[in-house]
């Protein structure tokens, strides 16, 4: 609460009492002593200024000052735009916000991921061999988005950031609903420019750190991060796994020593066990793999069925993540 904010109590001819602040004349709170009213009124200005920087706030951040401030975890899917059509992701998207999804990665398609598993591979190619373009994506997008009460983070590669122009890219991604991006096939040593321009207009550039990153490098990265850190559990490329590595606990100390930024853990995660390894170290989880494989083969007519089954997939996982 700002110190500016001057609390005046007085007592009401009924006995109780009345506390007011100069900053809010609206804002007042009665109790039956001098005290608890200030009490009152003093956490009533509390949620009151709160919720004011958050609305100013870029939706990401938003989202973890909530959720750090409920002791919460972020559960983070990932879907392939397009696939296996943009009206299914569309209904996808609101699917996972009501199973628990915190935030959503939104991937764009392209031809040569380099960091995708087969299976995200696999759907990037089917998208693509519908037709599906660039400015499709941010048409639907705008559609989208806003039935979506759940922030959306683009993953795109930088091939189609460049071939678009910076910031051409940057303005129509967030004028089409993103609130952030991840572009893993940019190293940090070429990704200031960019990050500067998306810092520019408050739009999260979220970068990536794996375990071969050295730590002088990591910093650097965590340093140029917005919004969180996108912490890569194994090296390699994406796709579900039976286990995750032990030595992820120490990658994730090393990196809080670095950052106060949300750090969350993909690549590999797609289990409740994974999940229950990774909850007391983390800030959020992102699950891909798991997501996209239940889309494969899906026609419109058993598309109902397939929202359905990720949707009890990720209302597990998001349960495991947040579970007493």
């Amino acid at each position: 609460m700002p110190s500016a904010c001057t609390i005046v109590t007085e007592r009401l001819p009924d006995g109780r009492f009345r506390a007011t602040c100069h900053l809010l004349p609206d804002a007042e709170a009665v109790a039956e002593t001098a005290e608890a009213a200030r009490t009152a009124l003093e956490s009533a200005l509390d949620r009151h200024f709160r919720d004011r920087d958050l609305a100013g706030a870029n939706p990401i951040d938003a989202v973890f000052r909530k959720l750090r401030a409920a002791g919460r975890k972020a559960f983070m899917p990932f879907v392939t735009a397009g696939d296996p059509d943009l009206d299914t992701t569309g209904r996808l998207l609101r699917r996972l916000a009501e199973s628990g999804a915190s935030l959503i990665e939104v991937g764009f398609p392209y031809s040569d991921p380099i960091a995708d598993g087969p299976v995200i591979q696999a759907s990037y190619t089917r998208a693509l061999e519908k037709g599906l373009q660039l400015d499709q994506i941010f048409e639907w997008a705008k559609q989208a988005a806003p039935t979506v009460p759940v922030p959306l983070v683009a993953m795109v590669s930088y091939s189609l950031v460049h071939r678009r122009g910076p910031e051409q890219f940057l303005r129509q991604a967030q004028g089409a609903g993103f609130a952030g991006a991840i572009v893993p096939d940019l190293p940090v040593d070429e990704a200031e420019a960019l990050a500067q321009l998306a810092a520019a207009r408050d739009f999260k550039l979220s970068q990536l750190v794996t375990p071969t990153t050295p730590p002088d490098r990591a910093a650097r990265i965590v340093r140029q991060s917005a919004g969180f850190v996108y912490c890569v559990s194994v090296a390699g490329i994406t796709g579900e796994r039976d286990r995750l590595p032990e030595q992820l606990h120490d990658q994730l100390r090393r990196l809080r020593q670095e950052t106060d930024l949300p750090l969350c853990v993909g690549f590999g995660v797609s289990k409740p066990e994974h999940v229950r390894m990774l909850r007391d170290h983390v800030d959020g989880v992102i699950v891909g793999s798991a997501i996209v494989r239940r889309l494969e083969n899906v026609t419109r007519e058993s598309a109902d069925r397939a929202i359905a089954e990720v949707g009890e997939l990720v209302r597990t996982l998001s349960n495991t993540l947040n579970e007493v």
